[in-house]
């Protein structure tokens, strides 16, 4: 399926730069453009468009602005575009795909481009899922109420640890996940971090990150996974890449592959 895109920009060299970037994916389908705030809102109410590459700093409505003027309407995906790094955080907190720095670098823009598509796709599983579950509980609701029971979401709490059983020097270690603050790759060993103690578990992170509920525990960067619910707070660094600030005061950051992460809980 094409990807309906809306260009806003107050810039017209901005804008064709940008469009002549997006020549190079074929799904990508340019179906508005806009030069400043107000415009954008017309344009994404009457082109109901998937997704928005969206200017930040714009006489009169500037990106964020637009954000609020559609509150009214199912809002499309928001990739910001500006010249300026200092507003990450917020663009972080307005849940944007992703964040691109003038000049858009090509690469940049076709991580951004697999990240949209991976969001699209998600969107679209669960309208699917959302239409079935509508159908049948119309139509079959016994067969509604067995699907409500099998979800992955109604077995979440069983199928994932709630301890784990850490070897050292002999002893056997019961660590319960919620007290995991991160972890940390050493190899194939991983330094389980506890705020206050530190334990080696041998095990390969990809498998370890199968035991832990997703929902909680997310990987920030190829070597480090990191509980969610002890964040508290989030600081923006240079190129849109920020450090996250756990309970115990430590601070990881976050790298560019896994800057959605932090969209996903800050509000």
């Amino acid at each position: 399926m094409s990807i309906r895109t809306v260009l806003v920009d107050d810039e017209p060299l901005a804008t064709q730069g940008l469009q002549l970037r997006l020549q190079a994916f074929d799904d990508v389908e340019i179906v508005g453009t806009a030069a400043n705030g107000r415009e954008a809102i017309r344009q994404i109410k009457t082109h109901k468009p998937d997704l928005v590459f969206l200017d930040i700093q714009m006489p009169g409505f500037d990106g964020f602005s637009v954000i609020q003027g559609l509150m009214d309407v199912e809002p499309p995906l928001f990739v910001f575009v500006t010249a300026f790094d200092e507003h990450a955080l917020r663009a972080f907190d307005a849940q944007a795909v992703d964040y691109l720095m003038k000049p858009v670098d090509e690469d940049r823009l076709a991580e951004t481009m697999d990240r949209v598509r991976q969001r699209l796709g998600e969107k679209r599983s669960a309208e699917e899922a959302e239409r079935l579950k509508e159908a049948l509980e119309q139509h079959a609701p016994e067969a509604a109420e067995e699907l409500a029971d099998a979800s992955p979401e109604g077995h979440a709490a069983n199928r994932y640890e709630k301890m784990i059983n850490i070897k050292d020097q002999g002893q056997i270690f019961r660590v319960d996940v919620d007290t995991i603050e991160r972890i940390d790759a050493a190899g194939d060993y991983m330094c389980i971090q506890t705020g206050d103690n530190t334990l080696i578990l041998r095990e390969t992170m990809k498998d370890l990150e199968k035991r832990l509920d997703p929902r909680r525990f997310q990987r920030v960067h190829r070597s480090t996974i990191v509980n969610l619910d002890l964040v508290r707070q989030v600081k923006p660094h240079t190129n849109g890449e920020c450090f996250l600030v756990l309970d115990s005061g430590a601070q990881v950051k976050v790298s560019r592959s896994y800057r959605d992460v932090v969209a996903r809980f800050v509000h």
